[in-house]
């Protein structure tokens, strides 16, 4: 059973939503330790002084910011504390905003919003939700996570509350100024090209099913652990190199089409085949 790592209320209006605040993912990376080649030992590291070498004892750490280049400011625990936002339990709803107005690039991480048991929270929390999805609406709000403050974009997913950590606006880059030689509206592209490209776009286009995609380098990194484990001689090869050869657009564009509609054409016999069998079956029992 998942923990609450935040328990407070939504606060829209006069109205108070005791909720708990969930994780709503897991990574699932393949982490490793460091160990020293041909001895096995495992790899620490320690907080050292620059020019002593000597180790540094948390207590003795302080912070610093750098203001130019070799120019730091220290700054204290106690003075950090000062300016501190403060331990929150609310989440304070400041505006609604049409879903589609957000640019996913905004959201950071994303946790689920229940009731809290016992609080009487279950009519409100239902009451705020269900009005949300009514008007396709999405709170925009902040709130104390750990000595942080976060903007939030609450909204109904799932037949719960959904809680998106944020990035502030000043924290989203402006590709037109950090990248060089983005292509412009003047551009020159054919009729022709663009009719393909939408013919390629629409003969992969299906419905949203995240279950049919696998982090499949993670999937073979731990294939490859497990044989280890078990003994077994892994022989490596190298990958494949790009020729470097330049392809024409249209073709690639052409072949793309005929070979994304041969495999949508397998797709279905595949499944009529299966349907086949399986009203066979069922006739058979029958």
């Amino acid at each position: 059973m998942a923990r609450a790592i935040w328990s407070g209320a939504i606060s829209f209006g006069l109205v108070n939503v005791p909720v708990k605040l969930f994780s709503a993912t897991e990574a699932k990376d393949v982490s490793f330790h460091q160990f020293q080649e041909g001895t096995g030992q495992r790899i620490r590291y320690r907080r050292v002084a620059e020019e002593s070498g000597e180790e540094v004892g948390f207590d003795d750490i302080v912070k610093g910011y750098e203001i130019d280049k070799g120019r730091h400011v220290l700054v204290t625990p106690d003075e950090l504390e000062s300016v501190d936002p403060g331990r929150s339990h609310t989440i304070e709803i400041e505006d609604f905003v049409d879903l589609d107005e957000i640019d996913p690039v905004y959201f950071e991480k994303t946790y689920y919003l229940a009731p809290a048991k016992g609080a009487g929270a279950d009519k409100s929390y239902a009451l705020l939700r269900q009005a949300m999805e009514d008007a396709n609406k999405v709170a925009i709000a902040r709130f104390v996570l750990r000595t942080k403050q976060y903007l939030a974009a609450v909204r109904p997913a799932r037949g719960a509350l959904v809680l998106e950590t944020m990035f502030f606006a000043d924290e989203v880059r402006d590709p037109a100024q950090d990248i060089d030689d983005l292509p412009g509206d003047d551009v020159e592209l054919g009729e022709r090209e663009l009719r393909i490209a939408g013919q390629l776009i629409e003969s992969l286009s299906s419905d949203w099913e995240p279950e049919r995609y696998h982090d499949t380098y993670r999937e073979r990194v731990l294939e490859l652990i497990a044989r280890k484990a078990e003994g077994d001689e892994i022989v490596t090869e190298r990958a494949a190199e790009d020729d470097g050869k330049v392809v024409d657009l249209m073709a690639a564009l052409e072949a793309s089409v005929a070979a994304a509609r041969q495999e949508r054409a397998k797709a279905s016999t595949s499944t009529s085949k299966g349907s086949k069998a399986e009203e066979g079956d069922q006739a058979a029992e029958g």
